[in-house]
């Protein structure tokens, strides 16, 4: 099986890109992120047409998630993460898709902190891992997808000092991030490229991209069951430098 994760920024804007690369990439589920696009307007027909079943929880404008699945239609288990009855921002979606529970998950971005959205992102961040915590005492194949929007670790971040302020690389962000990994759950890049430098996303600004001035902010966490059967983990930087593209490039990963 192979899972990947996209944070496509904009569905139908990008949608030639996304089809040719599940032409390419031949992912049996994929997690989008910030689809920019309504219910109404989710590209449905043109996914299944290429042979994925999908499941989304769209908004206009900004955020949006969903969860595609190869030849099949995944079984949705979520549409929102919990905790907060008051948010409407749709950033979570969790469905099962072969034996295997999978989270499409956009967390917010929370700049400029501090202020509102800084203290927005850090409850939400609160909420993910409270869930985190009963899915991994469920004992069953859990991955956790998505951009996550924390650079968990200075290796993370390219060489620079720009982003000192910035909400994705506060240690308060970090410590959201590194208290899901206390809980147990594995870091699907981390585990294949210890202490290696590597990137998701390329902002657009500043020539970033022919840089290679990147950010690792789009992560795979696997529960115990899921880490035992991870095999390849790779990310298609390619796809980052076409035309029209995303800022970010998927990430993806293979079990046995």
């Amino acid at each position: 099986m192979k899972i990947a994760t996209f944070n496509i920024n904009n569905v139908n804007r990008r949608l030639e890109n996304l089809l040719a690369w599940l032409g390419e990439a031949k992912p049996d589920v994929v997690c989008l992120q910030e689809l920019k696009a309504t219910d109404s307007q989710f590209p449905r027909a043109a996914l299944e047409a290429a042979g994925y079943g999908a499941v989304w929880r769209g908004q206009s404008t900004w955020n949006g998630v969903a969860i595609l699945a190869r030849d099949a239609e995944p079984v949705v288990t979520r549409w929102e993460l919990p905790g907060d009855p008051g948010d409407t921002q749709s950033r979570y979606i969790e469905a099962a898709v072969g034996g295997v529970l999978v989270a499409s998950l956009y967390a917010p971005n929370g700049n400029p902190q501090p202020g509102p959205k800084f203290d927005y992102k850090l409850a939400w961040h609160e909420r993910l891992n409270a869930h985190a915590a009963t899915l991994l005492a469920a004992g069953v194949p859990v991955v956790l997808a998505g951009d996550y929007n924390v650079a968990p670790d200075t290796l993370d971040v390219y060489a620079t000092s720009s982003y000192d302020d910035n909400a994705l690389v506060q240690p308060e962000s970090r410590t959201a991030f590194r208290q899901l990994l206390d809980q147990g759950w594995t870091d699907a890049v981390r585990k294949a490229f210890p202490g290696e430098a590597v990137y998701t996303f390329w902002d657009y600004r500043r020539n970033r991209w022919p840089r290679n001035a990147g950010l690792r902010l789009d992560h795979l966490l696997l529960s115990k069951p899921m880490a035992k059967r991870l095999k390849t983990v790779g990310i298609d930087r390619d796809i980052r430098g076409r035309d029209d593209a995303s800022d970010h490039a998927p990430l993806w990963m293979e079990m046995k």
